[in-house]
């Protein structure tokens, strides 16, 4: 969504780098081209003139002026102020002391709430808590029957006892939900309520009327993020009409310009609280406004990489795998190792996306983009169709092994071959490095080791002091090593003065006397 965003600001900062100091023309140019590349994003305007005058009056102070580099400096304050924009800090959820905790969505119709409630209840679980989803919109064909299946879906309860499409009281199924909650032991109660296809006066009511009826912990606004300035509008008018506490961005993995998620945080004073970023259930996460700053300026996002790693990955399991590959030349990993190391990370989500969080990926993100998901099943397919022996030890694939797991697993037979063979290249890579060998063909690396030869060198090179070819000199070097440690055997000090006498009779050279005047 930020990549028309992310590639002005690279190229604005790009024209930075290498200057030595700023003067006030270069900072003016590159104010204008920040605002060129905000509004060309779609974010409200106070908002653009707002950040502009802040990143102008720091730039021309003197954290740029006396900074070593100018331009890494301007940068760190256009990331510092994105934050601010974007909201500042993480704000969590507030849970109630006692009893359920009670969490209403509201927003328009078409911004992805009722998918929401399924993804937020989803996100809940896996935080431990036991939520409910409660279906308050009655309005819109078939929205009882999509919670329903979106709550099945996420493994959470769902209370709706009307059947909706007109039928039923809104508030009287919120109020009748607690109750509910507290016989079944739910600590979280999410209302999904009715969509408004503008600002309608009697929807908003009866979002109020829900609202006073269930008294909510959090009312969270979905914005869809592709609707542009009319988010704000209508967050403004939300906000006046019923009140929200915080802001839920959905469907932040499209193509439009998002300007919206940028402008909303700063124009009505709430935080954005948590983002949607996909189809899938688990494409949904709690907003941390710097790691989204990180994201826009290409600086990654090696956090949330970080965490997803955690969530997927056990310590035993990656304890066992690197033990494997610190076995001689790492032949304890095999294929089945190999296979489920690719699933594990096939877990974590779209490879894309995972790429998409390293820092400096936005330069190549044409490529990122045409990688082929597929690819894993089809290297799965072909390691699923060895048999047990084979994956123990691929060094007996042969020929006709090779026809016979390209036949099964439907791919050419040079798929198998180059498969096997990248196998045995990582294998042989990854060994090294878990050894402390260092990455292959590169210099020694302080901490990583380095090649064999460039150890042996520098041993060589270690020896000793080497003696001079002139018989004369080499004389005159012995003698003179010779009188140092007899100097020294009879106490010497750490300049090779006899003991108690340093600095009484010492004298220094004539050249350093001229020297020092």
């Amino acid at each position: 969504m930020f990549d028309t965003l992310s590639d002005r600001l690279a190229a604005t900062f790009k024209n930075l780098r290498g200057k030595g100091r700023l003067s006030e023309a270069d900072i003016d140019a590159t104010a204008r081209e920040i605002r060129i590349a905000l509004l060309e994003a779609d974010v409200a305007l106070p908002v653009v003139r707002a950040f502009i005058k802040q990143v102008k009056e720091r730039a021309a102070g003197a954290e740029v002026s006396q900074a070593l580099n100018p331009a890494q400096q301007v940068i760190k304050i256009v990331n510092e102020e994105l934050i601010g924009i974007l909201g500042g800090e993480t704000r969590r959820l507030r849970f109630a002391k006692s009893g359920p905790t009670v969490i209403m969505l509201a927003g328009l119709q078409g911004a992805g709430k009722t998918t929401l409630a399924g993804k937020l209840g989803f996100w809940l679980k896996g935080q431990g808590h036991t939520p409910l989803l409660v279906a308050c919109d009655l309005q819109r064909p078939n929205a009882v029957n999509q919670l329903s299946v979106v709550a099945e879906r996420a493994g959470v309860g769902v209370y709706a006892p009307q059947p909706g499409n007109g039928v039923g009281d809104p508030v009287q199924v919120a109020k009748d939900s607690i109750e509910y909650a507290k016989t079944k032991q739910y600590d979280v109660v999410v209302v999904d309520t009715a969509g408004r296809l503008g600002i309608d006066q009697e929807l908003m009511q009866q979002a109020a009327d829900i609202r006073d009826a269930v008294s909510p912990d959090e009312v969270l606004f979905v914005v869809d993020a592709m609707i542009g300035q009319d988010a704000v509008n209508t967050a403004e008018a939300f906000r006046d009409g019923v009140g929200f506490d915080g802001v839920v961005l959905s469907k932040l993995d499209g193509d439009a310009r998002g300007g919206a998620a940028l402008s909303i945080a700063h124009v009505t004073g709430k935080q954005i609280m948590f983002a949607s970023n996909g189809e899938k259930l688990d494409e949904f996460d709690a907003f941390h406004p710097d790691r989204m700053a990180s994201r826009i300026l290409d600086m990654g996002d090696l956090l949330s990489l970080i965490e997803k790693a955690e969530q997927t990955f056990s310590q035993e399991e990656a304890a066992k795998m690197a033990s494997k590959l610190a076995s001689k030349k790492g032949q304890d990993f095999t294929l089945d190792d190999f296979l489920a190391q690719m699933e594990q990370v096939r877990k974590m989500g779209s490879i894309s996306k995972l790429l998409g969080m390293l820092p400096g990926m936005g330069q190549i993100k044409d490529q990122i983009n045409n990688i082929d998901e597929r690819d894993v099943d089809r290297t799965a397919a072909i390691i699923k169709s060895m048999t047990p022996a084979e994956r123990q030890e691929p060094t007996i694939i042969n020929g006709s092994r090779r026809a016979r797991i390209a036949k099964g697993s439907g791919v050419e037979v040079s798929a198998v071959k180059n498969l096997v063979e990248r196998f045995f290249e990582a294998r042989k890579m990854m060994s090294k490095m878990a050894q402390g060998g260092g990455m292959p063909g590169m210099p020694g690396i302080p901490g990583m080791g380095g090649g064999p030869g460039r150890q042996k060198k520098q041993q060589k090179q270690a020896k000793g002091k080497r003696k001079s070819g002139n018989p004369m000199k080499r004389k005159a070097d012995e003698a003179a090593e010779a009188a140092r440690r007899e100097q020294a055997a009879q106490g010497g000090g750490a300049f090779g003065l006899p003991a108690g006498q340093q600095g009484q009779d010492f004298e220094l050279p004539d050249e350093f006397k001229k020297f020092m005047g």
